[in-house]
């Protein structure tokens, strides 16, 4: 039975059910680095691309994600809304966006993304870089950072195309998963089936 993404519109009417609740537009991305190891993070929704069923994550170039989406593209995230007890795991490929990306339409998803993010998430860019140990004079420093300036080198665009949606309702106890097909003119297709919780 093909449904056209209704996953997608569950999971709009979870993050409007749960938006009074800060935590809401947080969820886990999970992804295998080049040593086989699963490792997970907290990152932060920032809306589907355009009017695709694509979900876009800003972070750092220099972010052990960044890395393990080289060694392998492919990530899944994991998403509770506490208020509606709905939980979303999602998989997908993910395309990585950066300053070095040829594609001049990505480029420009890119940039649209760095304006609509505020100016305090933009300068966590200009800091030092993750995961390495703290100099006490890079912390000391004071970034500034032009309103109108497009994106910094650091920063990078992640756009998960979703091949797969798995939705438990811990309410009702209905699970569905939601399995993405290609047909012979490219487009994406979306069937759903119900099953045991």
């Amino acid at each position: 039975m093909g449904s056209s993404a209704a996953w997608k519109q569950l999971l709009l009417n979870a993050v409007e059910s749960n938006s009074h609740l800060k935590h809401s537009s947080y969820f886990q991305l999970a992804t295998i680095g080049s040593n086989g190891k699963p490792s997970n993070r907290t990152v932060v929704f920032r809306g589907f691309q355009d009017d695709s069923d694509n979900i876009q994550i800003n972070t750092d170039t220099r972010t052990r994600k960044v890395e393990d989406l080289k060694y392998c593209p492919y990530a899944e995230i994991c998403w509770y809304f506490t208020d509606s007890w709905e939980q979303f795991r999602i998989n997908g490929s993910i395309d990585t966006i950066d300053a070095s990306n040829p594609d001049p339409l990505k480029l420009q998803q890119r940039e649209k993304t760095w304006f609509a993010s505020s100016l305090r998430s933009r300068l966590q860019y200009l800091g030092p870089t993750p995961g390495i140990p703290s100099v006490a004079e890079e912390t000391s420093t004071n970034p500034h950072i032009d309103p109108s300036a497009g994106p910094v080198d650091e920063f990078c665009l992640l756009v998960i195309d979703p091949h797969q949606v798995d939705y438990l309702n811990l309410k009702s106890s209905d699970r569905l998963t939601f399995t993405s097909t290609i047909n012979s003119n490219g487009e994406t297709l979306w069937n759903s089936e119900k099953i045991n919780p």
